[in-house]
């Protein structure tokens, strides 16, 4: 008899929770068809919140039904309250989980309604303050979720009223503990906030040229031009100096210089200059010019200005020009080409 007790009410304890997280899950189908139009990404979000939802729901459920069936009476008091507190627990863990699942919903939807937008500049911005937010968002409800779950036992309640109590030391000894981690942290919320870098920025950082690729809490990588990775401390963007070519636009200029002998036809080289950017497809038009940069020790150098529309532009753009010139140097003028004088004086 007291076995039949016990299963009537876990039996009807299942049947509740199960028909709870059927109906979220139909919930979850239909919510989602009225709030999101496209099919691709409607299905992204039912794959990123059907698991916590589920999670939640069913632990609610169950705390709910067993109190409704009498499970934790059947079970006996002690196993009751494990049970209650259990579910609890499960239940604040799950809240927490959904929560910062919908704050990556919400983060991807807002990254892809700006990457349509014209503006690179504003999208880039915005790209990399969703990114930071989501990030000390998500960190801050983890914790507190674990605060407030620890919390629920009786024991860490007196030890948090004894921290709170003592809170002047703890606070001196855990900031001088973690004086560095903080301290990048708080550097990359100031990157944000002052917005003096952004994803897919071009920076030249440690005499090495790359693109802005992750900007977290405490570091940021930055992608070299030869694929690797240079990882930095956020602290470095906001005590050392570094160079930002797209800081307000990824519109750049680039200069390709080549020494040549005082014999080189100035204007002809010019015509060349123009003949090899315009027939290029990374040239944005703006400018190009060729100019007699210097004339000392015997030699010309000239220097040819041009522009692309970004850094990855202008660094392909420029290998381009100094090739051209210097097969056009070689083949139709080599008396142009840098020359050694030596003058010997007879007595």
């Amino acid at each position: 008899m007291p076995v039949v007790d016990t299963l009537l009410p876990l039996g009807l304890t299942i049947a509740i929770a199960a028909s709870a997280a059927v109906a979220a899950h139909v919930a979850l189908l239909v919510a989602t068809t009225a709030a999101v139009r496209h099919r691709e990404r409607r299905a992204v979000v039912r794959r990123r919140l059907r698991a916590p939802i589920a999670a939640l729901v069913l632990s609610a459920a169950l705390a709910i039904a067993a109190a409704a069936t009498g499970l934790q009476t059947a079970i006996g008091e002690r196993w009751g309250a494990v049970l209650e507190h259990g579910m609890r627990i499960a239940a604040i863990m799950a809240s927490a989980w959904l929560l910062v699942r919908l704050i990556g919903v919400g983060a991807d939807a807002t990254l892809a309604r700006v990457a349509a937008a014209r503006d690179a500049r504003r999208a880039r911005k915005v790209q990399t303050q969703v990114l930071i937010l989501r990030r000390v968002v998500g960190a801050i409800v983890v914790v507190i979720a674990l605060g407030v779950a620890l919390f629920t036992f009786e024991a860490a309640r007196v030890v948090g009223t004894s921290l709170l109590a003592s809170a002047g030391v703890a606070s001196l000894v855990a900031g001088l503990a973690a004086q560095s981690v903080l301290g990048n942290v708080f550097a990359g919320i100031q990157l944000v906030a002052s917005d003096a870098i952004r994803v897919d920025d071009v920076v030249v950082v440690e005499g090495e040229w790359g693109e802005i690729e992750e900007i977290t809490l405490t570091y940021v990588v930055v992608r070299i031009w030869d694929e690797r990775r240079l990882v930095l401390p956020s602290t470095y963007f906001t005590t050392t100096p570094f160079e930002n070519w797209s800081r307000t636009s990824t519109e750049v200029w680039g200069s390709v210089q080549i020494d040549v002998d005082w014999r080189v036809p100035v204007e002809a080289m010019r015509e060349e200059l123009t003949r090899i950017v315009e027939a290029h497809e990374l040239w944005d038009g703006r400018a190009q010019l060729l100019q007699v940069y210097d004339a000392t020790g015997g030699q010309v150098r000239m220097r040819a200005l041009i522009t692309a529309a970004d850094g990855g532009s202008l660094a392909t753009l420029q290998h381009a020009v100094r090739e051209g010139l210097v097969t056009w140097l070689r083949e139709h003028h080599e008396g142009a080409l840098p020359t050694s004088r030596l003058a010997v004086r007879s007595e």
